[in-house]
């Protein structure tokens, strides 16, 4: 380089005569034919999405669906929840976005003058933009030589049982890191002739040593070795065309490998469910002759099929999954593999018509699907937003159309058709609680009322929740709320039946309830089950039905808003250290975590999270129908871990819940474990009128054990 020219980037240093023209042909004829070959064998892969799959809107709002392929698929913010994976695999995906950015920059400062006839033979990459450019390029080197490490660490040390360690996954990581170490390597060979001759060997600079300090730190050992240039640029030669063949198979092995999911994966956050919220479901898909739910892989739309595409293999679903915790059948990542194999095995899972197998007991097993809880957590910790849940149901629809589910459950789904319960009682029955409150709790088909308390079935029914029930009722007239119930107007409002898979029974018991609350006055509904919150809000009033929906909310935010607004006055400060439990259907299903909290602190509890909260908190294994199951295939209980997860925290003196299944699932853990001298379980509502009763009351609203004699009576009846 003479003195004073400007530093640009080189193509093709130290290529000379028949070397030149074979790196040109292989540069601009066989590594594109290898990219259009890659395009067609994807292009092939995926079509049987839309070939095999039932049709699914997925096209709409688009600007929002690019930036979620940023967030998630580019930003990868919910690959960072976990922080040494996180780290590790968004040091090697970044590192790779950001070689095929340069890649494109290259190319542009390469070909647009040929294009386009400039004189310049550099159009970017000139002076210090190119400087620049390699320093860029070489600390991304470096960190995706240390994100490979932490993976081969993690995949061959640490081997953690949610991985899958198969070989394919050996391959495709000793193949994109053979790749960048040839491209470190060929880059040091040219600094290292540059070195040795800088005045002689074009693209020398005194800025090299700065702006490619990895590179130029491998170029010592050329140097230190003696070699000479044209043993230098031999070698260079050489490497150069190593590292284009690895890019080259890299391409053509792409669509077929592990690694696929670097294409399938950011398609699967574009086309992200956005329609409709997260807790609710697809109506069922009703076939010819009356076939419900998903039989066949052709019965799952194009976006399910997608969902098998899109899985890393991560396990983390597995892992928050209390289902797996449980030792059942079910792992969500390899439901999710069942469906990519099916599709694209030699089965005949993904013929179409008649003549399609069933994938539902062929492809995956019934025992796994009747194990999931549908909790949500599989959803809420994937990194690509696949969506196991709707696809379970879906299959679920299908064995409850087929009849194949155990008795007990069979039995609880007819008293759901008979009585519009889970425990067989009649419609009299399910206000008995109210018989000895005094004034009588308002019936809000006859009287208009502000608020319509949707009491559920387990808070109405259930004779270990009588009391916290009663309680509530007391606790609401303390905060001046005007409220009334449907009394033998209610029916179960349906969430875990359509989560089961019984879509028809779902319906009839949301019909009922809509026809009993169209005749009602009143301004919002309360409920304290998380589970009927869901379905109410998400899949009666979701679209108004013509009419703006009500305010539904839980208790836990009605609370806090009394306590916030003074309606709701704490007589003493309770000073109790408490774990909260957040519930599954109000936490990752409707985002509704800190009112329950703000409660208690309100009151004066001193609050101790659990490991996993929040949107990471774990399920008490009742959700999904579960609580209506047998036990055969659960080994370990979820709610008795949850235990002892809030014991190990030692400062914990009592657990707190906020939905009448927690109760009952918690109540009984603590019993088995022989822990019920070191944890009480108590729901939220029994700590806020504890907290909020007068200090002398003369004649209590409720007399609880009159109330509980007399129920047991009618209830013996």
């Amino acid at each position: 380089m003479t003195e004073g020219q400007v530093i640009a980037r080189i193509n093709f240093w130290g290529m000379h005569g028949a070397l030149d023209t074979l790196v040109h042909a292989f540069t601009y004829v066989i590594l594109p034919l290898c990219a259009i070959i890659l395009l067609v064998r994807f292009f092939r892969h995926i079509r049987l999405w839309w070939k095999v799959g039932r049709p699914d809107r997925r096209w709409d709002r688009l600007g929002t669906r690019v930036g979620r392929l940023i967030q998630y698929g580019v930003v990868q913010t919910k690959v960072l929840r976990q922080r040494y994976p996180g780290v590790m695999h968004v040091l090697i995906a970044w590192s790779f976005f950001v070689f095929f950015l340069g890649t494109v920059i290259a190319t542009i400062d390469a070909d647009v003058p040929i294009v386009f006839g400039m004189e310049s033979d550099n159009v970017v990459l000139i002076g210090d933009t190119y400087l620049l450019y390699k320093f860029v390029l070489d600390m991304f080197t470096l960190l995706f030589l240390v994100g490979v490490g932490l993976a081969a660490f993690r995949r061959y040390v640490q081997k953690p049982e949610r991985l899958t360690l198969s070989s394919p996954f050996t391959y495709m990581l000793a193949m994109i890191t053979l790749i960048v170490i040839t491209g470190l390597l060929t880059e040091s060979t040219r600094l290292a002739a540059i070195a040795r001759e800088p005045e002689l060997q074009p693209g020398w600079h005194p800025g090299l040593a700065w702006s490619t300090p990895i590179g130029w730190l491998v170029a010592q050992i050329w140097l230190g070795a003696g070699m000479g240039v044209p043993a230098i640029e031999a070698f260079h030669s050489v490497l150069w065309i190593v590292h284009a063949c690895l890019v080259g198979i890299f391409f053509l092995t792409l669509p077929v490998s592990k690694l696929v999911h670097m294409l399938t994966s950011p398609l699967n956050t574009f086309f992200s469910k956005l329609d409709r919220p997260v807790g609710q479901l697809a109506p069922a898909l009703v076939q010819e002759g009356g076939a419900a739910g998903a039989g066949k892989l052709s019965d799952l739309t194009w976006k399910q099929l997608m969902d098998g595409d899109a899985c890393t293999e991560c396990g983390r679903c597995q892992d928050a999954c209390p289902a797996h915790y449980a030792k059942t059948p079910l792992s969500p990542k390899e439901l999710m593999i069942s469906i990519r194999e099916g599709l694209h095995g030699k089965n005949g899972f993904s013929k179409t018509g008649a003549d399609a197998p069933e994938f539902v007991g062929q492809g995956v097993a019934d025992p796994v699907l009747w194990s999931c809880t549908t909790c949500g957590s599989c959803v809420a910790e994937c990194p690509v937003l696949i969506e196991h849940v709707d696809s379970i149901v879906d299959m679920r629809r299908y064995l409850l159309y087929k009849q194949r589910a155990d008795a007990e459950l069979m039995t609880v789904l007819g008293s759901f058709r008979r009585y519009g319960n889970s425990f067989g009682q009649s419609d009299r029955k399910r206000a008995v609680w109210t018989k000895d409150i005094v004034p009588k709790v308002k019936d809000i088909r006859k009287e208009p009322a502000d608020t319509l308390w949707f009491v559920g079935d387990y808070a109405s029914y259930s004779q270990t929740l009588i009391e916290p029930t009663q309680m509530t009722a007391r606790v609401f007239r303390r905060a001046g709320i005007d409220f009334g119930i449907l009394y033998d107007g209610e029916r179960n409002a349906g969430n875990d039946v359509r989560r089961i898979g019984e879509e028809g029974l779902f319906e009839m018991l949301a019909m009922k309830n809509k026809q009993v609350l169209e005749k009602c006055e009143f301004k919002e509904i309360v409920t304290t089950d998380p589970h009927t919150l869901n379905t109410l809000k998400n899949e009666y009033f979701a679209k108004g039905n013509g009419k703006p929906a009500p305010m539904i909310r839980h208790y836990s935010e009605v609370l806090d808003d009394a306590l916030r607004s003074g309606k709701l006055k704490v007589s003493r400060k309770l000073g109790y250290a408490v774990t909260y439990h957040d519930p599954c259907y109000l936490g990752r299903y409707n985002g509704i975590y800190e009112p329950a909290r703000r409660v208690l602190e309100a009151i004066g509890c001193r609050i101790v999270e659990m490991p996993r909260n929040r949107s990471s908190g774990f399920c008490c294994g009742a959700g999904g129908g579960r609580i209506w199951m047998n036990e055969e295939v659960v080994k370990q209980r979820p709610s008795e871990d949850r235990i002892r997860e809030a014991l190990a925290l030692g400062s914990a003196e009592c657990f707190v819940v906020a939905c009448p299944k927690d109760l009952t699932m918690y109540r009984d853990a603590v019993k088995t474990i022989g822990a019920e001298n070191k944890l009480r379980v108590k729901d939220l509502i029994e700590l806020v009128d504890e907290a909020t009763a007068e200090a002398e009351t003369a004649a209590p609203a409720v007399e609880t054990a009159a109330a509980g004699s007399t129920l047991d009576k009618e209830a013996d009846a």
